[in-house]
């Protein structure tokens, strides 16, 4: 119901910059929260920032400062500004959305396919 491409990602030295961008496209009732997760080789996937229709924000602590998370109702798309990168941001990057698809449903996560970042020293 709900489809999710990203891009932006790439190779970036260290202390550059970056812009991860995802489009949600297909059909749902409402979307609520749109954010970004990241998967370290051999690590767990975790949280790096979101944010809700209202506009509030939570940022990973390790990227507090550094990344701007921000989406466009009406475009249906999410973003992520990324400054400062560090070695430890290298990771696969993966958008997601909460969703219901119908009125009557529950809200649903749904995940784009993944963006590589790495960042070089």
């Amino acid at each position: 119901q709900v489809q999710l491409v990203e891009s932006g990602g790439g190779l970036v030295q260290a202390g550059g910059s970056l812009r991860l961008s995802c489009a949600a496209s297909g059909n749902w009732f409402s979307i609520e929260t749109m954010g970004w997760y990241r998967q370290a080789l051999g690590k767990q996937r975790e949280l790096v920032a979101d944010i809700t229709t209202d506009g509030n924000t939570r940022y990973a602590v390790d990227v507090k400062g550094r990344f701007t998370v921000s989406r466009d109702n009406v475009k249906n798309m999410v973003y992520l500004q990324m400054y400062s990168l560090q070695t430890e941001d290298t990771g696969v990057y993966y958008c997601y959305v909460g969703a219901r698809p119908y009125t009557w449903s529950m809200s649903a996560t749904y995940w784009g396919q993944g963006t590589q970042v790495t960042v070089s020293s």
